[in-house]
């Protein structure tokens, strides 16, 4: 095996359960050399343009993301160098000023909606998990958190998902799933597949 680490893509729609599986992963490993990274964190710097512009945005996108600093700080880790993530201020709808340092670690879980979506991030996964989770089940996840996390209202959450999250979904986010090696139907449910993941994942730090 070769000697750097290892990068594992958690991928799947808004509401799929993608965060939970990486959270559970990465939390079977407390005492390991294991980070985690969104993609998220990259959306692209918005200074440039007016406040009004950049309610506009639409984030379920690939254009939204800055993947080429990604991509940089994805090879910069992988030769043990620490770097510089950026911080996104969602109230702002722009990067803040302000960034935080990630060491490298042997394995990096990196997860957002799009991440296969780009044929260079592809390329520098090891594994790459796609989970599967029906429309019903997401839309009614995001309703539950956009209003009891964000103060949005119903008809806001779901006028949202029909105008953009569903057509992205369709359009960029669901026909990745061909490139995945592992698909886990139901997200941080799925025990079995987290099981066989974090087996893998073991394999690779020698944990007994």
């Amino acid at each position: 095996m070769e000697n750097k680490p290892i990068i594992i893509g958690v991928t799947g729609g808004s509401g799929s359960g993608k965060t939970s599986v990486s959270r559970a992963i990465y939390n079977r490993f407390p005492n390991h050399s294991i980070m985690m990274l969104e993609h998220d964190s990259y959306y692209k710097d918005q200074s440039g343009i007016s406040f009004e512009e950049r309610l506009k945005t639409n984030y379920d996108h690939p254009f939204a993301f800055d993947t080429d600093l990604l991509i940089e700080h994805l090879k910069e880790l992988t030769k043990y160098q620490s770097v510089e993530v950026p911080i996104y201020d969602y109230v702002k709808h722009t990067r803040s000023e302000k960034v935080y340092v990630q060491e490298p670690k042997e394995v990096i879980i990196l997860e957002g909606i799009l991440i296969l979506e780009d044929e260079r991030l592809r390329d520098l996964m090891d594994i790459k998990i796609y989970v599967d989770t029906d429309d019903d089940i997401r839309i009614i996840r995001r309703i539950k958190r956009d209003m009891n996390e964000r103060g949005r209202t119903l008809e806001s959450v779901i006028d949202q998902y029909l105008t953009v999250v569903k057509p992205m979904y369709h359009q960029f986010i669901e026909p990745t799933k061909r490139y995945a090696d592992i698909i886990v139907p139901e997200g941080g449910e799925n025990h079995v597949a987290i099981d066989l993941i974090a087996t893998k994942v073991a394999s690779f730090l020698n944990h007994e």
